[in-house]
């Protein structure tokens, strides 16, 4: 599955989880919309979850990101072409926003949405270059793995509202 991030560049660069994926070579890098090929967009803002139902939709195009700060996500910053779709509830394992509901970084982003994809072991490669990337599929491998043996977007809202409902 091809990795791709509309990328802002507004954010620490020796921090940001999408340059040092680019300095690896696995995810491509874009400063522009229309430079953004079109794919399965992960948008905290979409109407649909993400579900293994995106699966061959992500294969066949791309999946793409949206790298920037939290203060300038807001909904108007995904403009991106492709089909939307917001990641199910997990939790950050990245020293910034440790245990923080949704408050992922883009590689976390990725790595979720390719174990929901059914791409485990692609998101345990990508997830490998980070010294925390471990913990972050650690702390999150229950919901995880029951979000990739959903059929679709329904299932996937359902088991979500399990882990919103704890909270």
């Amino acid at each position: 599955m091809d990795l791709h991030v509309r990328y802002e560049g507004d954010d620490d660069p020796d921090k940001c989880t999408a340059r040092k994926l680019a300095r690896f070579d696995l995810a491509e890098l874009h400063r522009s919309d229309r430079a953004t090929p079109y794919g399965v967009v992960l948008n905290p803002h979409a109407e649909r979850a993400l579900s293994p139902a995106d699966a061959d939709l992500a294969a066949e195009n791309a999946l793409v990101a949206l790298d920037c700060s939290w203060e300038s996500a807001g909904e108007k910053m995904f403009s991106l072409p492709g089909e939307h779709r917001a990641l199910p509830y997990l939790v950050a394992g990245n020293p910034v926003n440790f245990g923080r509901p949704m408050r992922l970084t883009t590689v976390e982003a990725f790595a979720a949405a390719l174990a929901i994809l059914g791409e485990l072991d692609h998101a345990e490669r990508i997830m490998a270059k980070f010294t925390w990337g471990e913990t972050f599929l650690d702390l999150n491998e229950e919901p995880l793995r029951r979000y990739a043996d959903c059929e679709d977007s329904s299932e996937i809202v359902a088991v979500q509202q399990e882990y919103l409902d704890r909270e």
